[in-house]
């Protein structure tokens, strides 16, 4: 017997990345600004804490341009407003595929029901899915931003597996994010499947897989060890 009916998808950082090109957009957001620049991309992304805050994103990147301003004794700049032109300058349409994202939602599809559930907005995540021409591949679609509760919480991934009329124990979910993904399936009663981030160590979460890689996700399905 298969091992799930059904497996859920994180989006970003797991099907897709960022395409856009980060030196031009920081850049452009002093230009647009009217500030002298100061640092460098990698910098402003280093100063950010933690996921994206999609209820304050203008918040959530003025915080990191006000500590990279700190460091380059520029407090005389406004972060916010760097903040609201860099913002006004992602484009949410510039992404591609993860390498193996493709054969895992082929994989997916093949083994049984397909569903995303991600914490961005309909409105951010949707151009996504029709940019990479996967929007279809799904058979559900949670945007947890538009909802009361997100990952971790249990309600997004609840109400995919509603949708699907399948049990927590017979689906997986496959993220990126041990605190937000591989919690999240935990606490909704699934099987999680993290596909390595980095190098570091699981910080106490137990997911039941560690993917090294996207395409892994075929063996998992097939019941390989």
């Amino acid at each position: 017997m298969k091992p799930f009916d059904a497996v859920l998808f994180d989006l970003d950082g797991t099907l897709c990345e960022r395409t856009q090109d980060t030196d031009a957009l920081y850049r452009g957001a002093f230009e647009d600004a009217g500030v002298v620049p100061f640092g460098e991309p990698d910098e402003l992304w280093a100063s950010l804490r933690g996921p994206p805050d999609h209820d304050d994103q203008v918040g959530y990147v003025g915080a990191g341009f006000a500590r990279l301003a700190a460091r380059h004794g520029r407090s005389e700049v406004d972060p916010l407003a760097l903040a609201a032109a860099l913002t006004d300058l992602v484009d949410d349409r510039q992404v591609a595929l993860t390498d193996g994202a493709d054969a895992a939602l082929t994989a997916a599809r093949a083994n049984g029901s397909v569903g995303l559930v991600t914490n961005g907005p309909e409105r951010r995540q949707r151009p996504k899915l029709d940019a990479l021409g996967i929007t279809d591949r799904f058979d559900v679609h949670v945007y947890a931003f538009d909802l009361p509760r997100r990952k971790p919480h249990a309600d997004p991934f609840e109400r995919a597996l509603d949708a699907l009329d399948v049990l927590p124990e017979r689906a997986l979910y496959v993220g990126d994010s041990l605190s937000y993904d591989v919690a999240g399936a935990h606490n909704a009663g699934l099987a999680a499947a993290w596909l390595r981030s980095d190098v570091g160590d699981l910080n106490g979460y137990d997911p039941e897989y560690v993917l090294e890689a996207l395409g892994d996700l075929r063996g998992v399905l097939e019941g390989d060890p």
